[in-house]
């Protein structure tokens, strides 16, 4: 568990009421993302607060009038649950990071340029977030952000989201190998020929095509056919 000096502050609102609790960054933040399984070591000082800087506790009449109890292990799972965690600079910014790889990844997959039919490679997407100077909110779920940035980006990237329908025809030594990915996919139609072969229709963004055609070429040794009906 870490000191008081490098404890964050977790904080929680409740009918007109404010309370704040010392905890561990790591840990609290371990927990919030299910990585944790218990708040074991997460309490970095057993009161709780109306003002932790100025070291104001908070009224135990609050406390049971906000919680519902004064049981301090409890009351601190209802703030790491409902309230909100501060985060350190570089928990900050490794989260920000991380949000910002799964934004260009989504994209270099399921946008193409329209001009060219290709995908945008994901440098280029990041070169653009940059030129942009785009925002990515550390706390708010990559899909989420997508349209608004999308609608930043197209003055600078033009994008455009399509899917498309791949008929694919795997021999039947590989069929049943490549099933689930096909699946995964999203598989529109299939048939299990006489001799094994698995023929099926499958529905993907036009974006990830190049990455389809790699997963199945190397599950089958280059052995998959594959056509494009629908674009």
């Amino acid at each position: 568990m870490t000191s008081l000096d490098k404890a964050i502050i977790a904080s929680y609102d409740r009918g007109g009421l404010h309370f704040e609790i010392y905890v561990d960054p790591d840990a609290a933040y371990a927990y919030k993302e299910g990585k944790k399984p218990d708040t074991k070591n997460i309490l970095v000082a057993e009161e709780i607060f109306s003002n932790a800087k100025k070291g104001e506790r908070a009224k135990a009449g609050d406390v049971q009038k906000a919680f519902g109890t004064t049981d301090i292990m409890e009351i601190l799972k209802i703030v790491l649950k409902e309230g909100d965690v501060q985060l350190t600079t570089d928990q900050r910014r490794k989260k920000q990071g991380d949000r910002r790889k799964q934004i260009i990844a989504i994209l270099a997959k399921e946008a193409i340029d329209p001009r060219t039919k290709t995908p945008h490679p994901p440098l280029r997407i990041e070169n653009a977030l940059e030129e942009a100077r785009i925002h990515v909110d550390p706390f708010k779920e990559a899909r989420e952000q997508i349209p608004d940035i999308v609608k930043a980006l197209r003055m600078i990237l033009p994008m455009k989201f399509e899917k498309i329908q791949v008929a694919v025809k795997v021999p039947p030594e590989y069929a049943h190998k490549c099933y689930g990915t096909l699946k995964n996919y999203g598989i529109r139609k299939e048939q299990w020929a006489s001799d094994g072969s698995l023929i099926a229709v499958v529905e993907i963004f036009a974006g990830a095509q190049g990455e389809f055609y790699d997963k199945l070429n190397k599950l089958t040794m280059g052995a998959v056919e594959t056509k494009v009906i629908q674009q």
